[in-house]
């Protein structure tokens, strides 16, 4: 555990040193059982069940246009979007 620890760069004591090798057992054990499940013949998956994707057909269409969109703000001047002053000039 202590090569591990200093593989990854982490500075532990002899007491987390302890408490994380018990843990890392644990985990150790679980992923021993995980590989013995008889998977021979069953495909690698990413999901359950099979997956779509559902796209649309690309629509070309025009511009909104400069004029178009400085109609839809709340507030355009000398063609182009009016906003709140966020900093103050010295």
């Amino acid at each position: 555990m202590a090569h591990l620890a200093r593989l990854s760069r982490l500075a532990l004591t002899e007491q987390e040193l302890d408490h994380f090798a018990g843990q890392l057992d644990v985990i150790l054990t679980a992923v021993a059982r995980v590989q013995e499940v008889a998977a021979a013949g069953i495909p690698p998956t990413t999901h359950a069940l099979p997956v779509t994707n559902v796209f649309r057909d690309d629509v070309i269409l025009p511009c909104l246009g400069a004029q178009a969109a400085l109609d839809q703000a709340p507030a355009a001047e000398q063609g182009r979007f009016r906003v709140p002053r966020i900093l103050a000039e010295d």
